[in-house]
């Protein structure tokens, strides 16, 4: 297995001196392994007696290992050889970064963005197989997909029983629907495990075996790891981490976390969801912010903020103030942070393992396709984009205007959120914008694609401390998409989203500005050039 190491300083350092001894002496590393569900107070018991079944993943997903590599060889000998995964949040996020890292190539479909779902349709079909993640099978997403893939399937003279599996717990609407409809597979996770702390299980599992990933060997390094964190010891670096993510004083409730080598693709995204979904609550919480270890958040030493690298084994790292670094392999690194988010949310007394908020944006969404009100006129039009606001955007009527009248409302311990409901694929570049922002406004900054952050940082956005702004970026489509059975198309869908979130961050006195761009390309190039301005003239005016 990799060495897992750490080091830590400033902040982060005098919080593990404090807190260690504290957390050794109540025995909470084996209490956590042994699945005690008292851990995080009263009113979480009845939720955490349910969710803990993470601390045993990498031994129970063991007998999963052998049915998911036949059913893998099984697709090859058919000349399948694409894999494409439908789902949200936890269900996307840990495939993803399994294999990316692994160097496996998995389409992640978790978007109702239409040109996107179009694009995945449209490649290589006949070599494709589906693979479907959600616990319930109720996700609107993961449903929609399913119904497109269906369609094309039996379109294009495919058989498409034989091309979808499913990953849902046992009992589910899903699973009982999906062996009734006879589809190729059916693989049950523990019902024991919250959606973003299933990297372990059939979740993270059936879609990056199908892929070609070695499970075998990640799971066996996982177990490893685990060993290592039933420990009570002021060596546990789980406890550690949980310590530094959830225990400084005064909180520094924002946490950088930086790819400075680790190797890892994309582990920052994964983590953002943990930590952010789990914690950020009761008005209280630690908001991940994904960045470079050079983004400006991680420079300006703000007293908020707390930057984590993630470095390579063999890095000779030089901490700056108030800074941790952490190497170690991925199955390795995932359990660590599973279980330091699980101590996080001790110290910061809430419950790890609900999301109370989440539901609230999929509520106001439903309520919208059903209506399908007329879109809220725009305040005003500047090129191709269309500007919408409260009365904070004052005189403003320009897009740079705009998004100045909405940093204008940051607080000194504030963050701005970007929500770009977009193709991630095709418009990955758009991201560029969040160091600039953040350079603009002095602020960390998160970036977030439309609609799966939903299932990620959207609960803290909503429960967590109400300090952030948000800049929502939404694009007409050339193309739109039915969906089988359905009343409402792809296109609706995603901007019901997008919508519906805004309703309830307004609903929560949070400022949001709107930005539709009429026409996409022309409108992302406008937005970039308008971020690129503003950043230019901050920089002039401290220089």
């Amino acid at each position: 297995m990799s060495t897992i190491s750490y080091d830590a300083s400033g902040a982060a350092q005098q919080a593990i001196a404090k807190h260690i001894d504290g957390l050794v002496e109540e025995k909470v590393a084996t209490r956590i392994f042994a699945k005690d569900h008292t851990l995080w107070g009263p009113d979480a018991e009845s939720e955490s007696a349910i969710r803990l079944g993470w601390v045993e993943a990498a031994t129970v997903s063991q007998p999963l290992v052998e049915g998911i590599l036949e059913l893998r060889d099984a697709l090859r000998a058919e000349g399948v050889s694409r894999i494409v995964l439908c789902g949200m949040g936890g269900s996307s996020l840990a495939p993803e970064v399994i294999a990316g890292t692994a160097g496996v190539e998995l389409t992640v479909l978790d978007s109702t963005d239409p040109e996107q779902v179009s694009a995945a349709l449209s490649d290589r079909l006949a070599e494709t197989a589906i693979v479907v993640s959600s616990k319930s099978g109720s996700t609107v997403e993961t449903d929609s997909q399913r119904r497109v893939f269906e369609k094309a399937f039996n379109d294009a003279g495919i058989d498409a029983k034989s091309r979808i599996i499913i990953v849902t717990d046992p009992g589910s609407p899903l699973d009982k629907a999906s062996r009734e409809a006879g589809y190729r597979a059916v693989f049950n996770a523990d019902p024991n495990v919250g959606g973003r702390f299933s990297a372990l299980t059939a979740f993270g599992l059936v879609p990056c075996g199908l892929a070609g990933v070695d499970i075998q060997a990640f799971l066996d390094e996982a177990e490893e790891a685990a060993e290592i964190l039933n420990e009570d010891s002021s060596d546990n670096i789980g406890l550690a981490l949980g310590i530094a993510l959830g225990g400084t004083s005064p909180l520094r409730n924002k946490i950088v976390i930086a790819e400075d080598g680790s190797g890892i693709v994309g582990f920052a995204d994964w983590a953002e969801q943990l930590i952010a979904e789990s914690t950020g609550k009761l008005g209280t919480g630690v908001l991940p912010v994904v960045a470079g270890p050079d983004s400006p958040e991680a420079l300006n030493g703000a007293d908020d903020v707390l930057v984590v690298r993630l470095v390579g084994a063999d890095s000779d790292v030089e901490l700056r103030e108030n800074e941790v670094a952490i190497a170690g392999g991925l199955p390795s690194q995932m359990f660590v942070w599973e279980f330091a988010t699980a101590v996080a949310g001790r110290l910061l007394g809430i419950n790890p393992f609900d999301q109370p908020d989440v539901e609230a944006a999929k509520v106001a969404a439903r309520g919208l396709l059903d209506a399908r009100p007329e879109p809220t006129p725009a305040a005003f039009t500047d090129g191709v984009v269309e500007v919408r606001g409260g009365d904070w955007l004052g005189s403003a009527d320009s897009v740079a205007g705009a998004v100045q009248a909405l940093l204008g409302q940051l607080g000194p311990d504030g963050y701005l959120s970007v929500q770009a409901y977009l193709d991630r694929i095709s418009h990955a570049p758009l991201e560029g914008i969040r160091d600039e922002l953040a350079a603009v406004s002095g602020r960390p900054v998160t970036f977030g694609w439309g609609p799966r952050f939903l299932h990620s940082t959207g609960q803290f956005h909503k429960g967590g401390p109400a300090i952030g702004v948000f800049l929502q970026i939404t694009a007409a489509s050339s193309t739109d998409l039915e969906i089988p059975e359905r009343p409402f198309t792809f296109g609706q869908l995603i901007a019901a989203q997008a919508s519906g979130d805004a309703q309830v961050l307004e609903g929560h006195g949070r400022p949001v500005l709107r930005l539709h761009l009429t026409e996409r390309a022309a409108g992302v190039a406008q937005l970039q050039e308008v971020v690129a301005a503003l950043a230019a003239q901050a920089s002039t005016l401290e220089s």
